[in-house]
């Protein structure tokens, strides 16, 4: 009995103990499997944040690149638009149907468009037909076009131009419009009339020289033998006769030197002339007659300094005043001569203008005023204007004639400013 009683506390702790361990071997078991599965969570939570990393990383990178291209094409952008901005050539740039799509600020000043005009809000005029038909041309040959010289109409001889126009093709070689460059050579065209102007005074002046110093030779021979000539010892009737032969004598004479003056070789003694001391000087010498038929002279304006011939400019001057007195004289009318200057800062020269009330110079005439020995006068020898512009040409300038809206001629003279 005691036996079984032992043998059974025995089995009873040995099932409690078997419990004990079972229990134990199933919390360790749990506890491993839960170890297990909080292992595979953190490294897919590893995982996950990784692939987050870089997806971020990538569009960092992607953003990053995209706004240096920007940056690149904005700067290409500037730099195009700086180009065209800073050409100092005309550039415009059309469609298939002639319409603008570029003008820069050189092709507008050259075409005399203002500032605040717009490619697309410019419109063809006839000032600037000549130009588009060249355009026209090479958008239907689509052919270039090479150094085309073109004369824009305007305000005395026009604008002289040298137009280059290319067609402009895409990748796939289909026309879609043209590109122009023009330059304006009308200071180019300038100065070649100038230097055949030069060459040609300078050949009429050889010319003349030998003309009139054979006139001088014979005319004092004739003036010698007039003064010999005693008028008190001569009838009465003969004594207007020899007046006359000593007074033409005397007008021949003058001709004479005029015909000097003009074939003596410009040499200039050039110096620093201030241009409003010129003007006042002629104006004093030729403003005594003004006043006597009952008008004046006046100078209004900014006038420059240029490098010059004290002497030759004034005289070139006082030819003018007294042409533009003689002119209202001859009209009929108190002569109102007004000397006009402003500065082209642009350009660099000093503009003067002579305006007077007369009956102004037919357009038919405006060029042939300065030919020497032309004149509209009775007693006029046409050297007078020639001689101007001949001091004025020697000087790099030219002078032009006009009429002014009142009435009246408009002589300009354009000189290059000091320096």
């Amino acid at each position: 009995m005691n036996m079984t009683a032992s043998g059974a506390a025995l089995v009873g702790l040995t099932a409690i103990i078997g419990c004990l361990a079972a229990v134990l071997t199933f919390a360790v078991l749990r506890f491993l499997a839960a170890a297990r599965d909080a292992g595979q969570t953190r490294s897919v939570g590893a995982e996950t944040a990784f692939l987050s990393a870089a997806l971020q990383e990538a569009v960092a990178k992607l953003k990053a690149q995209e706004r240096a291209t920007a940056a690149r094409a904005d700067a290409s952008e500037r730099l195009s638009g700086e180009i065209i901005t800073s050409l100092t050539a005309g550039l415009l740039v059309v469609g298939l149907e002639g319409d603008v799509k570029i003008l820069n600020p050189a092709g507008r000043r050259i075409l005399e468009l203002p500032d605040s005009a717009s490619a697309e809000s410019y419109s063809r005029s006839e000032h600037d037909r000549p130009l588009f038909d060249v355009i026209d041309e090479c958008l239907r040959t689509q052919v270039a076009i090479v150094r085309r010289a073109v004369l824009l109409p305007g305000v005395g001889r026009g604008v002289h131009l040298g137009v280059t126009v290319s067609p402009l093709f895409d990748d796939g070689g289909r026309l879609h419009g043209a590109i122009c460059l023009f330059t304006d050579l009308t200071t180019v065209k300038d100065l070649e009339a100038q230097l055949r102007l030069k060459e040609s005074l300078a050949a009429v002046g050889e010319l003349t020289a030998g003309i009139a110093h054979e006139f001088r030779n014979g005319l004092a021979t004739i003036q010698g033998y007039a003064k010999l000539l005693d008028p008190e010892a001569l009838p009465e009737q003969y004594r207007p006769h020899v007046q006359g032969i000593r007074a033409e004598t005397i007008f021949m004479n003058e001709v004479v030197t005029n015909f000097l003056n003009f074939a003596r070789p410009a040499e200039l003694a050039l110096t620093h002339v201030d241009m409003r001391m010129i003007c006042e000087r002629a104006a004093e010498e030729i403003r005594p007659d003004a006043r006597a038929a009952g008008g004046d002279i006046t100078l209004i304006g900014e006038f420059g300094a240029v490098d010059g011939d004290d002497v030759l400019l004034r005289q070139a001057f006082s030819n003018l005043l007294r042409n533009a007195v003689e002119a209202a004289r001859g009209a009929g009318v108190p002569p109102q001569v007004v000397i006009q200057s402003d500065i082209d800062q642009a350009k660099k020269t000093s503009r003067v203008a002579v305006r007077d009330n007369g009956p102004g110079v037919p357009i038919p005439l405006r060029d042939r005023v300065f030919t020497p020995f032309f004149t509209s006068k009775r007693t006029g020898t046409g050297l007078g204007l020639a001689l101007v512009q001949k001091i004025i040409v020697f000087h790099n300038g030219r002078i032009s004639v006009t009429s002014a809206p009142e009435g009246g001629a408009v002589f300009q003279v354009v000189l290059p400013l000091r320096g």
